[in-house]
This record gives structure tokens, sequence and C-alpha cells, in this order.
């Protein structure tokens, strides 16, 4: 096996690409696409973010406090790509893709209504890193799409075409190839 060493950089692949909507008072609520978000801790539920400084919407998070995660699924995948090239400074993101504001239930910040979960998210700890923020966000309320429920009322994530980046690429989720704790599971004959 031949092996080559790289300049270290960022190679964890693939990472959930979203949709992150934010919004100050009396003004038209923005949208930046972030690929380096992740879950941090469960109880409480809390995830992060990283923002460049520079991007519009890191003063609009800093000021407010506050975030919305936007899943992602093929549908959304164009206006994903758009989001994260076009500043929210020249364009209104929601009207130029054709995206619908979602009032959240517990912050000020609208959530996209045809993402199928939308994650409010209130800062509770900014991580200033290099060229980015980390915001750490508490999980305040999350708001599913009713059509991903199955008739027992679970709730289908696996089945809403979610949508990951790796390296400068979307890709569609694809095949299960197993559960959590199937390695060792006890077999039936």
């Amino acid at each position: 096996m031949s092996k080559q060493h790289w300049k270290p950089g960022n190679m964890l692949y693939p990472v959930p690409a979203v949709m992150v909507s934010c919004g100050r008072e009396k003004e038209k609520p923005n949208i930046i696409t972030v690929a380096w978000a992740g879950t941090v801790c469960s109880d409480p539920a809390m995830l992060s973010i990283s923002v460049r400084p520079e991007r519009y919407s890191y003063d609009i998070i800093k000021q407010t406090g506050e975030f919305v995660v936007n899943l992602v699924t093929k549908d959304l995948v164009f206006a994903t790509d758009y989001c994260g090239v076009k500043s929210g400074r020249e364009v209104d993101k929601y009207k130029e893709m054709n995206l619908t504001p979602l009032a959240s239930q517990k912050i000020s910040a609208p959530g996209i209504a045809e993402s199928p979960v939308n994650i409010e998210c209130k800062v509770v700890q900014e991580l200033a890193l290099g060229s980015h923020t980390m915001f750490v966000g508490e999980v305040v309320n999350v708001t599913i799409e009713d059509r991903y429920l199955s008739e027992t009322g679970k709730f289908e994530l696996n089945s809403t075409g979610l949508v990951s980046y790796s390296h400068g690429e979307y890709f569609l989720l694809g095949e299960k190839l197993g559960k959590f704790g199937y390695s060792v599971q006890k077999k039936t004959k």
C-alpha cells in the first residue's frame, strides 16, 4: 500500500450540507450555506456551525444570537449552492430561490418551509478559530414535515432525500449499510 503525506487540511468528508437562516428586525431574512455543521452535545441538544466573519450572516447571527439549521434535500441542492455563492448583501435569497420563510416557534429567525427539518438554535458560545468562528447553538425547537411521519408516528428522516457535501461536490445519501449496534447484535436463526 502506498500513501502520500499532504499539508494539514480539512479532509473530514462527507459532511451535511445545510442552509442556515437568520434575520434581524426590519431587515429581509438571509440564508447562508454551511458545510461545517455538526452535533456537539445530546443533553442539552446542541449543534455547531462555523461561519467566516466576512460573511453577511455572521454579523446577523452574532448580533441576534440565533439561527435555524435547515436540512437539505435533493430538491433544494440548487438553492443550497446559490445561497452559498451569493451574498445576502446584494440579493434576497428567499425571493431569488422561491423559498418560503417559515415562522419559528421559539426564536425570531425564520426557517425555510421547503426544508423537511428546521432546527431552531440560540447561540450559547462563540469560538473564534481563525478563518471561521464557531457558533454553538442550543436546540430550542425542531420542526419536521408531516409527510415524513410513518403510520406509527416515527419520523422517517432517511426517506427525505438528504444531501451531503464532499470536497466541493454535493451527493445524495444512498444505500443503507447497517444500523447502530448491528456489529454486536445477536444473530437470530
